[in-house]
C-alpha cells in the first residue's frame, strides 16, 4: 500500500509539473506494481500442500518420516516459493526433544500443474505431544514489491510415550494403624494372616478349613484371612513450574514422568487398581483450536498474513495456561488403566496455575483410601508437606518419591515429611536409582543416596 501511494504521488506531481517522461515512468512503475501484485496473489492461491505422516504413538528413540507434497494447480508458473513445515520451537531448542534429518525449509519453483515433494525425518528424543505442521508458504514478485504469506495444511499431532523402567519389585504398601479404615475392595487375601473363622460354605477349598475349630465344635469351619495390604496406587505428580528450575530442564521433569510411569506399570502388572492426578496441563490444551479456512474446492487454503513471523506465531503453541483443573485418571482396575495413565503422562507439561497443595485438596474426596498414595515431588514446601500429612491423618497410606534433590534439599524435605508422619520416603536422581526404587526406603544420610544400596 505504501508503494501504491508513492507511485500515485509521483504521477500526480509529474502531471502538475508537466514532466511527461517522469509521468511515463510512473505509469510503467504502476503497471509493474499491479502486475506483480496480481501474480503474487495468483501464485499463493494456486498453491496447495498435502502431508503424509503416520500419526500413531511412538516410543522414545523412534522416528517418523514426513512427506509434504507441494502442488501448483494453476496455469501460470511460480517463479519462487519458500516452503517451511512447522515444528514446535521449544522442542528444537537445546537440549533438543526432536532431531530433524533433512530439509523442512526449502525454496522451490513450480511449473503449471507440477508437484514437488519435501521429505524429512523426525527422531523423538524425549516423550511429549508434538504437532507436525502446518506448512508456511511465502511467495511474491521478483522485484520484492509485494509478498504473500499463507499457512496451509492440517497439523498432525504425534504422541511419544514416556520411558518405562521395570522395577524389581513393588513395595509401596505402607503399614496402616489398627482400626484406621475399612477396605472398600477386598481384592486379595493373605493366607498367612488369619482374621477369624466362619461356618464352612460349599465351595471352600480344604486348605481353608480350620481343623481345630471343626474338631472342637463338631461342625466344619473355614478360616477368614485378612486382605492384603497392597491394594493398588493413586499417583500424584507435582508438575508445578516453580519446582523445576530451568537449569535442570527438561531432564528433571522427564525423570519425574519416567518414575510415575514405571510405578504405574508395576501396579498394572500386579492387576491392582491404578489412578493418576497431576497439577500439570495437557499438551493438547496448548494447541490453538482455530481451524484453517477452506475453499469450496475442498483444498486447504489458509488466510493471508502480512509477515512471515505473523504466520508462524498464529500456529505456535500457547506458552501460558490458566488451567486450574487437574489432569486425572480415575483410580480403578482395568486392563486399559495403564495405557490411560501412560497417555496422560506423555502429554503432561509444566504449569503454573495449580499448586500441589491445591491439587491434594481437589483430589482428596475422589481418591480411594484402600490404595497407596504415591506422591512424585520435585520439592517439598511446607504447604505440600501439610497437605500430605492431612491425607495421612485421614487414613491414606502415603509414599513420597522425591526427584532430583541435592543433600540440603533432601534433609529439609525429609524433616518436613517426618513432621507430618510421612515416613515412607524415597529418592530418585537418575534412572539407575529409579531401577532400585521399588524396594528401597531411604533415610536422608549419605549412604542412602548411593546407587548400589541393598534393597530392604
Amino acid at each position: 500500500m505504501i508503494w501504491f501511494l508513492v507511485i500515485l504521488f509521483l504521477i500526480g506531481l509529474s502531471l502538475a509539473m508537466q514532466a511527461g517522461l517522469v509521468a511515463f515512468a510512473g505509469y510503467v512503475l504502476l503497471g509493474v506494481y499491479l502486475l506483480s501484485r496480481s501474480l503474487a496473489r495468483q501464485w499463493a492461491e494456486n498453491l496447495s500442500a498435502e502431508r503424509k505422516c503416520d500419526p500413531s504413538p511412538r516410543e522414545v528413540g523412534e522416528s517418523v518420516e514426513v512427506v509434504v507434497s507441494l502442488r501448483n494447480s494453476g496455469t501460470l508458473p511460480i517463479l519462487w516459493v519458500l516452503v517451511e513445515d512447522l515444528l514446535p520451537e521449544h522442542a528444537l531448542r537445546r537440549p533438543t526433544r526432536l532431531a530433524v534429518k533433512g530439509k523442512r525449509l526449502q525454496v522451490a519453483n513450480l511449473r503449471p500443474r507440477q508437484t514437488k515433494t519435501i521429505k524429512y525425518r523426525i527422531t523423538f528424543e524425549m516423550r511429549g505431544y508434538y504437532p507436525v505442521g502446518p506448512t508456511v508458504l511465502e511467495t511474491g514478485d521478483v522485484f520484492g514489491l509485494h509478498r504473500r504469506h499463507r499457512v496451509i495444511g492440517e497439523p498432525v499431532c504425534i504422541m511419544v510415550y514416556p520411558k518405562v523402567i521395570p522395577l524389581p519389585r513393588y513395595d509401596f504398601a505402607s503399614q496402616r494403624p489398627i482400626g484406621e479404615i475399612r477396605l472398600q475392595n477386598r481384592l486379595f487375601e493373605d493366607p498367612t494372616r488369619t482374621a477369624g473363622v466362619r461356618p464352612y460354605m460349599i465351595g471352600d477349598p480344604l486348605s481353608r478349613v480350620h481343623w481345630r475349630a471343626t474338631a472342637r465344635t463338631g461342625q466344619l469351619h473355614s478360616r477368614v484371612f485378612e486382605p492384603t495390604s497392597l491394594a493398588g496406587a493413586t499417583i500424584l505428580v507435582d508438575f508445578h513450574a516453580a519446582g523445576y528450575h530451568s537449569r535442570g530442564e527438561p531432564h528433571r521433569s522427564d525423570l519425574a514422568v519416567t518414575a510415575a510411569a514405571s510405578i504405574a506399570y508395576a501396579v498394572s502388572v500386579l492387576n491392582q487398581q491404578l489412578g493418576l492426578a497431576s497439577n500439570g496441563r495437557d499438551a493438547a490444551d496448548r494447541i490453538r483450536e482455530e481451524s484453517l479456512q477452506k475453499q469450496t474446492a475442498g483444498e486447504g487454503k489458509g488466510p493471508d498474513y502480512g509477515t512471515r513471523e505473523a504466520a508462524r506465531s498464529r500456529y505456535e503453541l500457547l506458552e501460558e495456561s490458566n488451567r486450574i483443573r487437574p489432569v486425572t485418571v480415575d483410580t480403578r482396575r482395568g486392563i486399559d488403566q495403564f495405557q490411560k495413565v501412560r497417555e496422560a503422562l506423555a502429554r503432561l507439561e509444566l504449569s503454573d496455575a495449580l499448586t500441589f497443595a491445591q491439587l491434594v485438596l481437589e483430589m482428596a474426596p475422589r481418591m480411594p483410601r484402600d490404595a497407596t498414595l504415591v506422591a512424585v515431588l520435585p520439592r517439598v514446601p511446607v504447604e505440600s508437606a501439610v497437605a500430605l500429612g492431612t491425607l495421612r491423618r485421614q487414613g491414606f497410606a502415603i509414599t513420597a518419591v522425591l526427584i532430583g534433590l541435592d543433600e540440603s534439599e533432601r534433609l529439609e524435605a525429609h524433616g518436613r515429611l517426618l513432621a507430618e508422619t510421612v515416613r515412607d520416603i524415597r529418592y530418585v536422581n537418575s534412572e539407575a536409582e529409579l531401577a532400585a526404587l521399588g524396594g528401597n526406603t531411604a533415610a536422608p544420610g549419605p549412604a542412602a543416596y548411593a546407587v548400589d544400596v541393598p534393597l530392604a
